[in-house]
C-alpha cells in the first residue's frame, strides 16, 4: 500500500514537472539592426519569429541609438518584443541565431555593424546558473538604453529577476548621455518591402537543416 502511494506520488511529480515545462513562457526579445534597411530587417525578423509559432503579446515602438561602443558607426534601430513561447531557452536561442543568419548576418568582429541582432532579454524570469551557456536575464540589459526604454513601453512593471529592481528605476540610473541620445522613431507610413512571403517561409523550412546539416544531407 505504501509502495503504491509512493509510486502514485512519483508519477504525479513527473506529470506536474512535465506540465510546468510545457506551459507557455513569457519572453522578452530585443531586435536591432544598424546595417542596410534597418526597419525592413527588423520586420522580416518579426515575420520569421511568428513562423516558429511565437505569439506576439506586445511590440514596442522603434528606438534609435548611437552605435556602441563606437558611436561613429551607423546608428541602431531597436525594438522589444513581448512573446509567448513553448520553447526552452536553448531552443529559442537557436531560432534567433538562425534568423540572424537568414537575414544576412555574417561572422565579424565583435560589435561590428550587423543586419540583424536578436537577444533574449528575459526568459520567464529565469536566472541562469554559472554553468549555463545562456545568460538569463541578459547580463548587460540593465545598462542599455535601447533595451530599457522599449521594455518600459511594453511592460511598465517589469522587475529584473536577479537585481530585483524595476525597469523605471533602471532607466533613472542610466547616464545623462544615454538618456539624451535615444529617440523614439515614428513611421507614418509602413515602409516594409519584404521578400515575398514564400521565400521567407522557405527559410523557416530550412531550419532543421541549420540544426542538423549532416543528418539531412544523408537523407
Amino acid at each position: 500500500m505504501i509502495k503504491e502511494q509512493q509510486k502514485k506520488a512519483e508519477i504525479g511529480t513527473v506529470k506536474k514537472q512535465d506540465t510546468l515545462e510545457n506551459q507557455a513562457k513569457i519572453v522578452f526579445l530585443g531586435v536591432g539592426s544598424n546595417l542596410g534597411f534597418r526597419k525592413k530587417n527588423i520586420e522580416k525578423a518579426k515575420f520569421l519569429l511568428t513562423e516558429f509559432n511565437l505569439d506576439f503579446l506586445s511590440v514596442s515602438s522603434y528606438y534609435e541609438t548611437l552605435s556602441w561602443p563606437d558611436s561613429r558607426k551607423p546608428k541602431f534601430l531597436n525594438i522589444i518584443l513581448k512573446l509567448k513561447c513553448n520553447y526552452n531557452p536553448q531552443e529559442l536561442l537557436n531560432i534567433c541565431k538562425y534568423i540572424e543568419i537568414q537575414l544576412g548576418r555574417k561572422k565579424s568582429k565583435k560589435n561590428a555593424p550587423r543586419t540583424c541582432d536578436i537577444d533574449i532579454i528575459d526568459f520567464n524570469n529565469q536566472i541562469s546558473k554559472k554553468t549555463d551557456e545562456i545568460n538569463l536575464p541578459h547580463k548587460m540589459m540593465h545598462n542599455r538604453n535601447f533595451v530599457l526604454f522599449p521594455l518600459f513601453e511594453v511592460q511598465r512593471n517589469w522587475i529584473h529577476p536577479e537585481k530585483l529592481i524595476d525597469v523605471k528605476t533602471l532607466i533613472s540610473l542610466l547616464s545623462d548621455r544615454d538618456i539624451r541620445t535615444i529617440r523614439k522613431i515614428w513611421f507614418s507610413v509602413v515602409l516594409l518591402i519584404m521578400l515575398n512571403s514564400s521565400e521567407l517561409i522557405n527559410k523557416v523550412k530550412n531550419y532543421n537543416k541549420f540544426l542538423n546539416p549532416e543528418k539531412l544531407d544523408k537523407a
